[in-house]
């Protein structure tokens, strides 16, 4: 359908945004090219009301996917190589904003290249002792290896990963069982608070480091395309975790989000009142 603005650390962003309507700042870390396509995603975060002061300029690419889509509206990405986000460098406006930061969402093709990397652990180890560190896992081969895992989960107090990527952290880590006992696991090895794991159709199951669980159905949706879901839910997540609401709540309410996002085309819609937070309390 032609270009649209996306990627996960922008979809979570506006989604964050969107979700709680002006009651929260939102802001990102990353890098646009000097190009069309950078003027396009900073108009974009800013109309979704999306702090653009730690987005920085370089000579390389905006980054492009080329996204492709089934019939049942899964997707399947292509990643450009070299491009302004592949050299993202620690500045003055990266420390501002994370210094203050009460939540915070990484993933793995960030950091691709070791520039990157060492940035976007940089901020991880530069934001406040009470802040969420959520690892949206995110694996999209070849960008990824089990070292950047093994070097993010530690750094991480929150995990969200998808029934697709569970059996790979499982196998690096020996660990076998349900998908239950092996967040638990995960959860003990290192010290996470909360676990979630995202199930498509089947909705999604988040657990704790106490060992409450929350199980929760899909509603019935009819997918335009699933680009963006997860990383709604993510947001939503992180909103309702900072909220201190229970379990059950944030799970029932991530869900609705990331099916209104399947439902729609693109990865960020505008999310309609009845879903932001103020009309989850």
């Amino acid at each position: 359908d032609g270009p649209r603005f996306g990627g996960a650390p922008a979809n979570f962003a506006c989604s964050v945004a969107g979700l709680a309507g002006g009651s929260v700042n939102t802001g990102m870390v990353s890098a646009i090219g000097q190009d069309d396509l950078g003027t396009k995603a900073l108009e974009a975060l800013q109309q979704h009301e999306v702090s653009t002061s730690a987005v920085a300029h370089y000579p390389q690419q905006t980054g492009q996917v080329l996204v492709s889509l089934d019939a049942a509206g899964h997707a399947s990405y292509e990643f450009a190589s070299d491009v302004a986000w592949d050299h993202l460098e620690w500045s003055n406006a990266v420390e501002a904003i994370v210094a203050k930061a009460d939540a915070v969402c990484f993933g793995t093709l960030g950091q691709r290249t070791p520039e990157s990397r060492t940035t976007i652990q940089r901020c991880l180890r530069s934001v406040p002792e009470t802040c969420l560190k959520i690892f949206d896992i995110n694996l999209r081969p070849p960008f990824w290896s089990e070292e950047v895992i093994r070097e993010s989960l530690p750094l991480a107090n929150v995990l969200k990963l998808n029934d697709d990527e569970l059996p790979i952290l499982a196998d690096i880590h020996g660990f076998t069982g349900t998908a239950e006992a092996q967040l638990a696991l995960l959860i003990e090895r290192y010290s996470l608070k909360f676990a979630a794991l995202t199930q498509g159709s089947k909705g999604a199951l988040i657990i704790d480091a106490n060992g409450n669980t929350s199980q929760q159905a899909a509603p019935s949706t009819i997918v335009k395309d699933t680009v963006g879901a997860g990383d709604s839910f993510t947001a939503t997540l992180a909103l309702g975790l900072i909220n201190g609401m229970p379990l059950d709540e944030i799970n029932q309410w991530a869900i609705r989000v990331a099916a209104f996002v399947c439902s729609q085309p693109g990865a960020t819609p505008t999310i309609p009142e009845e879903l932001q937070l103020s009309s989850q309390k």
